[in-house]
C-alpha cells in the first residue's frame, strides 16, 4: 500500500555531448526522478513526524529505480546520486528532512547497488515552479572530485503550497571533461564510503 500521495511524477535525462567546444566521449548522463506528493502536515506543527519518514523510504527505492531505468543501465553502473526535496509554503524544513535522512537512503543505495557513501541532501521551502539544487557525489567513495556535482530540477505546477517535491539524481558518470584531480574511480576501494 502506497503511504504517499503523489499527484504526479516527473522524469527528467541530462545528456551532455559537448563542453567547452569539446566532444564528451561518451556522453555524460544524469536522470532526476521527481516526485510531488501531498504533505499530511501542510499548516501545522506535529511532534511525530513518523508518516514523513515512511514516506522516504518509500520514495527512496520508487525515485531511485526510475533514475536507474530512465538512464538505461544495470543498477551496479550507476556512478552518483544524490537527494533533494521542497517544501511549499506551509510546510516546514523538518518536513523535508524527515523524507531524506533516517529511511530514504538505504532503499536508494539498492536501487543503484551498494552506496557506501553518504548520499548528499538539500532541503528548502519554496513557492511553485521553484528550483530544486540536488547535489551530487559518488555512490562508493565521497572524496572522488570528478563527480562532485548537482542538477538543477523543477516542476512547473509545484510544489504547491500543501506539497511536498522529493527528488533522486542518479548519473552514469561525473561532471563533462573533469580534470581538477583527487581520488579516481579506478582507485575506488568502497568500503567507508570516503576512498
Amino acid at each position: 500500500m502506497t503511504k504517499a500521495e503523489i499527484r504526479k511524477i516527473v522524469t527528467i535525462v541530462e545528456e551532455v555531448s559537448r563542453e567547452m567546444d569539446r566532444p564528451v566521449d561518451p556522453p555524460t548522463r544524469r536522470a532526476a526522478a521527481i516526485a510531488v506528493i501531498r504533505n499530511p502536515f501542510a499548516g501545522g506543527y506535529v511532534e511525530d513526524l513518523t508518516p514523513l519518514v515512511e514516506i522516504g523510504e518509500e520514495l527512496g527505492g520508487l525515485l531511485g529505480e526510475r533514475a536507474v531505468k530512465a538512464l538505461g543501465i544495470e543498477a551496479a553502473s550507476a556512478e552518483s546520486y544524490g537527494k533533494a526535496a521542497a517544501v511549499g509554503e506551509n510546510g516546514e524544513l523538518e518536513h523535508a528532512a524527515a523524507i531524506l535522512h533516517p529511511k530514504l537512503g538505504a532503499p536508494l543505495r539498492k536501487a543503484v547497488e551498494k552506496g557506501a557513501a553518504l548520499v548528499p541532501s538539500s532541503k528548502k521551502r519554496c513557492g511553485v515552479g521553484g528550483v530544486l539544487d540536488v547535489p551530487l557525489g559518488h555512490k562508493d567513495a565521497a572524496y572522488v572530485r570528478s563527480h562532485f556535482d548537482g542538477m538543477e530540477v523543477r516542476v512547473a505546477d509545484a510544489p504547491r503550497a500543501d506539497e511536498i517535491m522529493v527528488a533522486i539524481v542518479v548519473t552514469d558518470s561525473g561532471r563533462p571533461l573533469p580534470r581538477v584531480g583527487g581520488l579516481t574511480t579506478a582507485e575506488i576501494k568502497g568500503e567507508d564510503g570516503l576512498r
